[in-house]
């Protein structure tokens, strides 16, 4: 009887502690995660700096605000865009421009002009004198060699003159860039332009349609105006490249007498100089989808120093003059450690050996 009501004792006191047991592990499993987590928080809290701390060095703050920001153009630089009521050419701010414009004004239109009206009067003349009325017996000539001569020899010589200029022309376009000339590459996206600028940190400016609301608010033309434009230096060679990446686009200037296919899988390039500093806007020319009308081209020219201080304001923006100012400062300084360690090498003596003193040679008889 005693054993039983031991046993018995022994299995009740055994169950409430197996059932403590369990609890106290559940506890300190749940408790285990917090307890890492806040030492966690504590490892990468962030250290607060002392009251005492040395003052931070507020001369580079200060330079940066000393130095200029860069500001765009406003619309009174506004020189290539459509005018209204024009029927001619725009006006042009390069030189290939300025020579197919002089051409078009002296050469082909008065050409074309005297031709039609040489034209116009033969048909009148015909038609007055030759009518049925006035010449009841027409003429059985079949040929006459003098006005075959003459009309054989006149056109050839007029396609000569026409032919001299657009020869020209066409050889000034398609022209090699020099090699000072800065690359930069136009992609056509469907539907805006990215512009690459190669030489100059790589980086790339993306370039859409301003909103009507936000371009009128500006002052500029709704439909040509763009968020970010593309910013060259002025007399300066440029080597644009154009490049399609998705399908056929087209980087055409008007004012620029500038226009290149941005193909897919082929990169073209043209050098494009212009002369004045100004705002100019173009379009995609080629058919490229649903918005082909609503991806603007705009160039804003800047003089070469206003250039270099844009690009530097981009991120990775750098400049050759830089690059090379930096090479020339690492070659310096590879060359002053180089000298410091020739002199190093000639001021202690070489391993395993020891100074001799003069006198301690002795003479050779």
């Amino acid at each position: 009887m005693e054993s039983f009501d031991a046993m018995t004792f022994g299995d009740i006191a055994r169950k409430p502690l197996t059932f403590l047991t369990m609890l106290v592990a559940a506890v300190s499993f749940t408790a285990a995660p917090q307890a890492v987590f806040a030492q966690d928080q504590t490892v990468t809290a962030p250290i607060e700096a002392p009251v005492d701390a040395a003052p931070a060095d507020e001369s580079a703050p200060a330079a940066e605000a000393a130095a200029p920001a860069f500001e765009h153009y406003g619309p009174d630089m506004i020189k290539g865009q459509p005018t209204p009521g024009g029927i001619g050419f725009q006006d042009q701010y390069t030189a290939n421009g300025n020579y197919a414009l002089w051409m078009h004004d002296a050469i082909l239109l008065p050409i074309s002009v005297v031709i039609s009206l040489f034209v116009l009067g033969l048909l009148l003349w015909v038609i007055a004198r030759y009518n049925r009325r006035s010449n009841t017996v027409p003429s059985k000539t079949s040929h006459n060699t003098l006005i075959e001569i003459i009309w054989t020899v006149i056109p050839v010589l007029i396609l000569v003159v026409i032919a001299v200029p657009s020869i020209t022309l066409i050889s000034r376009q398609y022209k090699s860039p020099p090699e000072n000339a800065i690359t930069i590459k136009a992609n056509g996206y469907q539907w805006y332009w990215g512009y690459e600028y190669i030489d100059n940190g790589g980086f790339e400016v993306i370039s859409n349609m301003m909103p009507e609301e936000e371009a009128k608010a500006a002052g500029e033309p709704s439909h040509l105006a763009v968020d970010n434009r593309m910013v060259v230096p002025v007399g300066v060679p440029i080597r644009l490249q154009t490049f399609g990446a998705d399908v056929i686009h087209s980087f055409g200037i008007p004012s620029l007498w500038f226009k290149i296919d941005a193909v897919p899988g082929r990169i073209n390039e043209r050098v494009l100089t212009i002369q004045e500093p100004g705002i100019y806007y173009g379009q995609c020319m080629e058919l490229c989808g649903a918005r082909h009308g609503y991806m603007p081209i705009a160039i804003e020219a800047r003089p070469l120093e206003e250039f270099n201080a844009w690009v530097l304001s981009q991120p990775g923006g750098t400049t050759p003059e830089l690059e090379a100012a930096a090479a020339a400062a690492e070659a310096a300084a590879a060359e002053a450690a180089a000298g410091e360690g020739d002199a190093n090498a000639n001021e202690a003596p070489a391993a395993g050996t020891e100074a001799v003193a003069p006198d301690a040679i002795a003479p050779t008889i």
